[in-house]
């Protein structure tokens, strides 16, 4: 089976899918989010594996954006703790270096090491993508953050590790592909919906869980393309699109939004 993830070789989003699939799953490295749904569509790759959030930094926005504009839905989910280790060319000591390339995500969960020892965050399309890019230039007064995983698969130097700004630093993944799986019992759905822009509108859309008391467990809001100052959805709450409860909710949620997309209902992880 193979699975698509976005970044280099030893990127987080691979560590990801050997802890989640093990043996069972071959990862298939893209430089960018969208190619991993491209490669999900267009049959290259059986399943997609991609970040959704962060317990430090938040939501990857870039994420929730291509889930609304695509045809295949989260049929997953994963979490796996992040430790970030700054990572430099073999001679290279810590003192030397003045630059630290990484995907912003990373730079911003390790913001306060970063500041506390002035260096310039420089922002890059993959976490061991940086590592690899550092390698490739031979740069001597520069690091990378990224996992002890990506530094072996470069054959890099661990400067120093676990310098992410709390420790408890998790990141989580969905699972994308073009299937729904049955309900479990314990799931969780996502969806997003957008409602007029009038006072109230939000409140009656989410008024139809509360009243069936079904948690919301994530509220995200992103600009609405050609509207300023409005806004699209996404939620995430507990239980599946067949559960006779959530079949009744959305029910009464179309009848209070504009636009509506259910974006997965899947096995969610122990939380």
């Amino acid at each position: 089976m193979k699975v698509a993830f976005q970044g280099e070789r030893g990127a987080y989003s691979e560590e990801a899918i050997i802890a989640h699939w093990g043996e069972a799953a071959e990862p298939l490295p893209r430089p960018y989010l969208p190619d991993v749904f491209d490669a999900v569509e267009k049959g290259y790759a059986d399943l997609g594996l991609v970040a959704v959030e962060n317990s430090i930094q938040g939501s990857i926005v870039r994420t929730f954006d291509l889930l609304n504009e695509r045809t295949l839905r989260a049929q997953g989910e994963t979490v796996l703790k992040i430790v970030h280790c700054l990572i430099a060319n073999p001679g290279v000591e810590a003192g030397d270096v003045k630059r630290v390339y990484s995907h912003p995500q990373a730079l911003g969960q390790s913001r306060e090491y970063l500041e506390r020892r002035g260096l310039e965050p420089v922002g890059v399309y993959d976490t061991a993508g940086s590592v690899k890019m550092i390698k490739e230039q031979g740069l001597m007064d520069a690091a990378a953050i990224a996992s002890q995983r990506a530094a072996e698969v470069f054959d890099m130097k661990v400067l120093i590790r676990g310098i992410e700004t709390h420790n408890e630093n998790y990141t989580r993944f969905l699972v994308i592909g073009g299937e729904e799986p049955e309900p479990t019992g314990r799931d969780k759905t996502s969806l997003a919906f957008v409602v007029e822009h009038r006072p109230g509108t939000l409140v009656k859309a989410l008024n139809s869980f509360v009243k069936r008391r079904i948690n919301l467990c994530k509220i995200e809001s992103r600009p609405l393309l050609g509207k300023p100052w409005e806004y699209i959805f996404f939620i995430d709450f507990h239980g599946h699109m067949k559960d006779p409860e959530v079949d009744e909710a959305l029910k009464e949620l179309r009848g209070q939004t504009r636009y509506i997309k259910h974006l997965g209902s899947y096995p969610r992880f122990n939380d």
